[in-house]
């Protein structure tokens, strides 16, 4: 079926009433809120806005303001805020069960079905899936422990920039230094190896010159009897970092990475919980690869509408799970479970995922028009509906421009644009719009985007 996707938003571009934002009703919305909620307050420091609507790429707050969401709800809604068609599945589901702990339903049954018919050649069948929840790290949490159980061994190997979750276990396999500081104890048997980051190489390569030393370099440590690292319980990886600054590895890495886990028996996990569920284009973002893990995290946009999900894909042979292993009360939420099921068949039976290829296509090389005639673009990062732009205060020397970066996010929230910072030194902006985002919507967004780009271009020259 084919949609207008036009239809799905409250318009195709931004609409602020406020003299300036946060507006008033959400500067007292914001004010209750530090009242009564705890510091840990993250996304409403960086933008003060109180919501009260939402639908497909556009968000409305309590001032009546409306803004392009190129943020997605941390790429969570990639289907768009409330999605009529999902949201009409969810409805029927309510009026069903909700809570079941893992008891089979009609709906999960379904779900599995779809899901399964979804993955790639290589796992389809040969799978099974787990029911963590409801966060991706939970899925995170459940991967690392099931390796343990398989492999009988404790460390992890992660990479720079990852980012994993929040929790105690997730948290030990993330390496920014700003979220693992309050981890407490930090001797969980973790080591970390360099990402695929051809922008900032630690080897100094060129892509003339580089032969893979960042996946050379993790098994020359294995081989080197005197490298002080042992042989893990597991690989976990991101094959695009998402908070790390959108970074899309070298071709070949990832395979090479995998073989290195099957040379010496350690289970590789993928973390696809921010740049799976068709972000890329397809299902999981490794699959513009050749590449392809034992176990998979899987969250954010499987829930369909923003619903609570979190799954660990597995492969049957890894399944050493025994009766209540690794239980939840919220695994399995069935409206959550509804609205993956509604999801996957809205990809299915739509052209969504063409009008992502079309827009995202279009962005791309918007963006990189912009990086050619900019004096701080380092570089532009893009596959499907993921994006990376890169600042620097050099072009030479590549030296990180995180305070431009802040400037140009509040400039842009200020004309109606909601979008991601990140990067492993703070200095990438990023773009997620949902799969249901118009061309005039990306274009509109990119136009407003640019104007402020070249004001602060000026300011900083």
């Amino acid at each position: 079926m084919n949609y207008d996707y036009s239809s799905f938003h409250y318009g195709e571009e931004p609409y602020i009433v406020s003299k300036s934002i946060p507006g008033e009703n959400s500067r007292n919305l914001l004010s209750k809120q530090e009242q009564y909620e705890s510091n840990n307050r993250s996304y409403p420091r960086s933008m003060p806005i109180g919501l009260r609507n939402a639908l497909g790429s556009t968000l409305e707050d309590v001032d009546g303001n409306k803004f392009l969401d190129f943020f997605s709800g941390c790429g969570v809604v990639n289907l768009g805020h409330n999605n009529p068609v999902i949201m009409e599945r969810m409805k029927r589901q309510m009026e069903r069960v909700i809570h079941a702990l893992d008891f089979p339903t009609e709906i999960k049954v379904a779900f599995m079905e779809k899901l399964n018919a979804c993955l790639p050649e290589s796992l389809r069948d040969k799978v099974k899936f787990n029911f963590c929840g409801p966060t991706g790290a939970d899925a995170v949490e459940a991967g690392i422990k099931l390796a343990r159980i398989n492999t009988k061994r404790e460390a992890v190997f992660s990479f720079h920039g990852a980012f994993h979750g929040m929790t105690a276990g997730a948290l030990s396999v993330t390496c920014n230094d700003y979220n693992r500081k309050a981890m407490g104890n930090k001797s969980a048997p973790v080591h970390f190896f360099p990402y695929s980051y051809c922008y900032r190489c630690p080897f100094g390569k060129r892509p003339e010159s580089c032969k893979l030393q960042c996946a050379t370099f993790l098994r020359s440590a294995l081989e080197n009897p005197s490298s002080g690292v042992d042989i893990p319980a597991a690989i976990i990886i991101e094959p695009i970092q998402g908070e790390g600054g959108s970074i899309i590895p070298r071709e070949g890495y990832l395979e090479e990475i995998v073989k290195i886990g099957n040379d010496y028996n350690i289970p590789v996990i993928f973390d696809e919980i921010q740049v799976g569920f068709y972000r890329t284009g397809k299902l999981f973002s490794f699959e513009h690869t050749a590449a392809v893990p034992d176990l998979i995290t899987v969250s954010k946009g499987i829930g369909g509408i923003g619903m609570p999900l979190a799954i660990l894909i597995l492969r049957n042979e890894l399944d050493k799970w025994t009766k209540a292993t690794h239980t939840g009360t919220f695994r399995g939420n069935q409206l959550s479970i509804a609205a993956g099921a509604a999801a996957l068949s809205f990809v299915k039976d739509t052209d969504v995922l063409e009008n992502a290829a079309a827009v995202g296509k279009h962005m791309l090389q918007t963006l990189e028009d912009m990086k050619k005639r900019s004096k701080f673009i380092g570089e532009v990062r893009g596959r499907g509906l993921i994006f990376g732009v890169e600042y620097v205060k050099n072009l030479k020397t590549r030296v990180p421009f995180p305070e431009l970066v802040k400037e140009l996010r509040e400039e842009c929230l200020q004309k109606g644009l909601l979008f991601e910072v990140g990067g492993h030194y703070d200095n990438v902006i990023r773009f997620l719009p949902p799969l249901v985002t118009t061309k005039k919507m990306a274009d509109n967004f990119l136009r407003i985007y640019d104007i402020a780009h070249q004001k602060l271009e000026r300011k900083f020259q």
